[in-house]
């Protein structure tokens, strides 16, 4: 009996204990233990990175290049046309000037869809290009700044041009308040710019 009331109050006495314990064990912040944030905003950095700025003059020099080619191949499908209706219907040289018409614009359609298709291979693979990088600068300056974790901000530039832009800005805009936060932004792109 005695071994009996000895388990069971070893029991209880284990129990309470258990209980302060649970309750004083409880995760509270320490004093002085604090997060360390840092932001980078994207969208200042693809606009304002040499880099970036170099590759869009690049890239539109190269679309105006392109286009004034188009352009080249319309005036003169405009002008075998307009030759066309000259030659009488049905005639060796009207069925000669019908094929090359059919055949140019068949190939302008062609060079037009390539050149669209190729814009956008190259913006594609730029983007990811420097959005690769820019992740690892972020992790290298988060990492010799102490930074816990860095967030992607940008301030949503209103009024905005459609509801789809709306739709968006609020799904991707996800920091509304960021006091305190160390914005590494101007960093990066420095970093950026000393590698090209």
């Amino acid at each position: 009996m005695n071994i009996r009331i000895a388990l069971i109050s070893s029991c209880l006495i284990g129990m309470i204990l258990a209980s302060f314990g649970h309750q004083y064990s409880r995760a509270e912040p320490k004093e002085g233990a604090n997060l360390s944030v840092g932001l980078v905003s994207i969208r200042k950095i693809f606009r304002e990175c040499k880099s970036n700025i170099s590759y869009r003059q690049e890239a539109m020099a190269e679309y105006n290049k392109a286009l004034a080619e188009l352009e080249r191949l319309t005036k003169e499908l405009e002008a075998d046309e307009a030759g066309l209706k000259t030659l009488k219907p049905g005639s060796p040289d009207h069925l000669k000037q019908y094929k090359q018409i059919l055949e140019k614009r068949a190939n302008l359609e062609a060079q037009q869809q390539y050149h669209k298709q190729h814009r956008a291979l190259n913006e594609q693979q730029r983007t990811e290009q420097l959005y690769k990088e820019i992740l690892q600068i972020t992790k290298a300056l988060a990492e010799q700044k102490g930074l816990s974790l860095v967030l992607e901000y940008d301030e949503p530039e209103f009024p905005l041009a459609s509801a789809d832009e709306l739709v968006m800005t609020l799904n991707t805009h996800k920091v509304l308040y960021s006091a305190g936060c160390l914005d590494i932004t101007d960093d990066v792109i420095a970093r950026l710019d000393e590698k090209k």
